[in-house]
């Protein structure tokens, strides 16, 4: 059974930093495209970020560019994403996503559907 687990989120003063992390278990992170959305209240779940399974490729919102940083560490089959710069607006639940990539022929997406696994959310709130 494939599980993802998010941690490290919490209340946050605006203009600091804070890094939220993904556990999977049940399948090696290494053969996964991880992507990071986020939902805010009354909205619709919207892309953050993601990365390919051998961390070459990486993809951002334009809304999160040059202040989240998603990384991958497979030995530890963790899935980070370090956000700095925090604003009001960045304020939701973040959700952690596996695609799998069956031997590499899936890359990372921006559609939410297109992933397999999901975490259960860790929550982020900035405060103004």
């Amino acid at each position: 059974q494939v599980r993802l687990v998010e941690s490290g989120g919490g209340l946050v003063q605006a203009g600091g930093s804070l890094r939220i992390s993904c556990a999977v278990s049940g399948r090696t992170v290494s053969s996964s495209a991880m992507a990071w959305f986020r939902q805010a209240p009354g909205k619709e779940r919207e892309f953050v970020a993601a990365i390919s399974w051998s961390g070459g490729t990486t993809d951002y919102a334009d809304s999160v560019k040059g202040r989240f940083t998603i990384s991958r560490d497979n030995a530890k089959n963790t899935v980070y994403l370090e956000m700095n710069s925090l604003k009001p607006e960045d304020t939701a639940d973040y959700y952690c996503a596996a695609r799998d990539t069956y031997g590499g022929l899936r890359g990372i997406s921006l559609n939410p559907a297109l992933y397999d696994y999901w975490g259960q959310g860790t929550q982020v709130t900035v405060s103004s």
